[in-house]
């Protein structure tokens, strides 16, 4: 919660903290206090924009806290809130200061983690993993639960200017794998190359055929003999 800075303070200066604490609220998730869906689709644009600039891995993790329902329909949604909070914390320590976490809605968080080789991210998604696993999180004065989460992973594909939305599905995609694969899992898509998508491929190749580059040669002459030259006029 944001509290109301001093009403003492000068005008301007109390506006603008009101300001920002607005700010703050409109980005943040105020039950776990990580960044919410909205904030977290900016980052992530931002990233896909550093990824098709410059090439460098980035790994979206999409995480989803298993058999979440029963621990509510069991305990009760205030026991619920508890375990979203602890993992919640857990995610945040597992994590690197420059990486980006926030819940995305419901019981299910997400993790962009840029500059991040393969090795890297499964080791990470495993150590979010196993911690997660050896919580006990107490939920009233007599009781503890035990959580355990399910891992999806996708690398931006390289070079390429792709979308949230299409990121966003190969992970979730990687996710329903570690799901039906028995959960408490790490599912992460290794083949940046293979797993552009045609959309994806539309979007680095597509303007290819909208008209031959200026830079094509063409060879005069018969087919395999002649030499090659620039574009005619």
């Amino acid at each position: 919660m944001v509290e109301l800075p001093d009403s003492r303070v000068h005008p301007t200066e109390f506006v603008q903290k009101v300001i920002d604490g607005l700010c703050e609220l409109s980005l943040k998730d105020p039950l776990t206090g990580l960044a919410n869906r909205r904030h977290f689709l900016s980052v992530l644009e931002r990233e896909i924009d550093g990824v098709a600039r410059s090439g460098e891995p980035a790994l979206l993790l999409m995480l989803d806290i298993d058999h979440f329902k029963s621990i509510n329909d069991t305990h009760g949604h205030i026991a619920g809130d508890k375990v979203l909070q602890a993992v919640a914390k857990c995610l945040s320590r597992c994590i690197r200061p420059m990486d980006s976490v926030a819940r995305y809605g419901g019981e299910e968080f997400a993790v962009v983690l840029p500059n991040c080789l393969v090795s890297v991210g499964e080791a990470v998604a495993e150590r979010i993993r196993t911690t997660v696993e050896s919580l006990s999180i107490s939920v009233s004065p007599t009781v503890t639960v035990k959580a355990t989460i399910s891992i999806g992973g996708a690398y931006a594909p390289a070079w390429v200017r792709s979308t949230a939305p299409l990121w966003i599905e190969r992970a979730d995609n990687l996710l329903y794998q570690a799901k039906a694969q028995g959960r408490n899992r790490v599912c992460i898509d290794h083949q940046q190359a293979i797993a552009v998508s045609a959309e994806e491929k539309n979007l680095l190749f597509g303007h290819l055929a909208l008209g031959e580059p200026a830079w094509l040669e063409r060879v005069n002459g018969e087919p395999g003999g002649g030499e090659t030259s620039g574009v005619n006029p």
